[in-house]
């Protein structure tokens, strides 16, 4: 069975160059994402437990996005944290995408919505 694409989007309050900051730097995903990151040649090493998984950078643009894809996962799979700007309110928000199986998404949403929290807690949000 293959993995789907699947979108979440969250409204935070703050710039988007802080925001990217948390996003995109071993120092700022270190603070919500995982317990420790590192980074070495465009590969971040993401550790939970005392293991570590591994994804590379596919892509990025300052302070707009930056997409990774784990070491084991297949080549057209990645994870992506976006940033976007309500042309109506002019709210930052951040787009998450990520790939997972149709009957996990719900699990894998409500997963997101955990670690973002978190994040939005270390924004101040």
């Amino acid at each position: 069975m293959s993995k789907q694409l699947y979108t979440l989007e969250f409204p935070v309050r703050c710039s988007p160059s802080i925001l990217y900051e948390f996003l995109s730097t071993p120092a700022g995903l270190g603070e919500w994402f995982a317990e420790k990151v590192d980074e070495r040649d465009n590969i971040f090493y993401f550790g939970w437990n005392g293991s570590f998984d591994k994804a590379e950078v596919l892509e990025s643009e300052e302070n707009s996005f930056i997409r990774f894809r784990w070491l084991e996962a297949p080549q057209n799979e990645y994870f992506e944290f976006g940033i976007e700007k309500s042309e109506i309110t002019n709210q930052t928000i951040l787009v998450v995408k990520d790939f997972a199986e149709k009957k996990d998404i719900k699990d894998q949403a409500l997963l997101w919505d955990h670690q973002v929290k978190d994040l939005f807690h270390r924004l101040g949000n």
